[in-house]
């Protein structure tokens, strides 16, 4: 491999010579070999951005001349195009304040807009990083990270399974079958009914994520070091919002006090916590339809759900539920990312929180999990559901919570006797309600409707 040499202010060193890095990145890719957590892709397409938006202020506030703009979004451009992908190499184990992918992306796009134009035109500290700081950088791009991902993959996988189990509300209307509560037999219910819970649980979770994404929306380019805006000029903050607005197309506004920009993390944790609410309600669907599909013969076996590969390498012919043991594994790694993100969010000291890529790491892999997650749980799963109508009949006529009908009739203790007569004897409810006493056959069959218990 060739080198060129770079170098920063602690001197020289060696850099491969095909990479557009510099001196700064090289440094932290020797002193940090841990782990195979790269900075998430999604942070330097952020980053992107927003050095392009602070060059577009910079120059609108006269801070910078048009032919470093154009150099700096020509290179800005290329990142986002996913042309210069290996030229970010840092870990997620490095400064806990993101420095040295800021510097990682300054270096970038200098050496590639000086690439551009032929010559030696940009410094990456004092032109690509003009009127900013890892310190607001690093938490601008967590920001508009996050609301990428949410709103162009999170929010659109939900709302197809939510459309998803609307259809299935529509074709499944007026099978009745047993309810079940704390895994007993309960009074009947609808399987649209049923359904129905399941869909409300995810309007509800994507209810809360549009309530938390507002305050993404605050980006705390502008800060500086430690909130102050030294070394910016006036309204850039204002300004180099404006430009990611207009180059992303998404609402972005400047934080507006940027000392509590720097220092805290409660939009990303209050965020966190809606996708953790979300997990949470994906456990229990995919727990539900694997507790329904469960059989075919040993078990509920109410509902069908599609074979997508053999289920055992022992035994043939078996096939499990495995789009719902994916999703709750996905569940169960958001519910763990909830502990990471908020105990990072409680970490640093006075004017900077120091553990923004392990938070945010976390944060993009739960969203991450939950749209892809999503996604292929709705298509190899729940969109192939269909109900074993006979299964269901079957389980709610032999169900002993339907004595609850008798109660206004017989009363809830002659009901209770009923019911147990009925289990210890293994007859139906109506022998057991005739050989008690308590109804004739005639007024059993006259009041005894399972279908209107819904």
């Amino acid at each position: 491999m060739e080198y060129r040499t770079e170098h920063d202010s602690m001197g020289e060193i060696q850099v491969p010579a095909e990479k557009y890095w510099g001196a700064q990145t090289q440094r932290s890719y020797q002193n940090f070999r841990i782990g195979t957590e790269k900075m998430p892709k999604e942070i330097i397409t952020a980053f992107a951005f927003l050095k392009k938006a602070a060059a577009i202020a910079n120059f609108r506030l006269g801070k910078l001349d048009e032919e470093k703009l154009n150099a700096i979004s020509a290179a800005a451009d290329e990142i986002l195009a996913g042309k210069l992908d290996d030229n970010f190499p840092l870990v997620v184990w490095q400064t806990g304040s993101g420095t040295q992918s800021n510097m990682n992306v300054n270096e970038v796009i200098a050496n590639r807009g000086n690439a551009i134009a032929g010559k030696h035109l940009l410094h990456p500290n004092d032109d690509v990083n003009k009127s900013q700081s890892s310190n607001d950088t690093f938490p601008t791009a967590m920001h508009i990270a996050a609301v990428f991902e949410i709103r162009q993959k999170l929010i659109p996988s939900i709302e197809s399974l939510i459309k998803t189990f609307k259809r299935l509300e529509r074709e499944n209307q007026g099978i009745v079958k047993s309810g079940r509560t704390h895994l007993q037999d309960a009074t009947p219910i609808t399987f649209s009914q049923e359904i129905s819970g399941w869909r409300s649980m995810l309007e509800i979770s994507l209810e809360q994520i549009k309530t938390a994404l507002p305050g993404l929306s605050r980006l705390a380019l502008g800060g500086t070091a430690v909130g102050t805006g030294l070394n910016a000029p006036k309204g850039f903050a204002e300004e180099a919002a404006k430009a990611v607005s207009e180059l992303t197309g998404y609402s972005f506004q400047t934080a507006p006090n940027k000392f509590h920009a720097l220092t805290s993390k409660d939009e990303l944790v209050f965020m966190h916590g809606a996708l953790k609410g979300l997990a949470a309600n994906l456990m229990k669907i995919a727990n539900d339809i694997r507790w329904l599909a469960s059989g075919p013969r040993d078990g509920l076996g109410e509902i069908n759900i599609p074979a997508n590969e053999p289920g055992s390498s022992i035994m043939p012919g078996k096939v499990n539920p495995t789009q719902c043991e994916s999703m709750t594994m996905v569940a169960v790694q958001v519910i763990a990312n909830d502990t990471a993100v908020a105990f990072a969010a409680s970490q640093g000291n006075f004017e900077l929180n120091v553990f923004m890529p392990v938070l945010i790491y976390n944060f993009l892999q739960s969203v991450r999990l939950l749209a892809e997650g999503i996604e292929s749980f709705n298509i190899h799963c729940v969109s192939g559901i269909t109900a074993n109508k006979e299964k269901m009949r079957y389980n709610l006529y032999h169900s002993l919570m339907l004595v609850t009908a008798l109660n206004p009739y017989i009363g809830y203790e002659n009901a209770a006797k009923t019911a147990k007569l009925a289990f210890k004897e293994d007859i139906s409810l109506k022998d057991a309600c005739v050989k008690l006493g308590f109804l004739t056959a005639e007024k059993f069959d006259e009041i005894f409707h399972p279908e209107e218990m819904i």
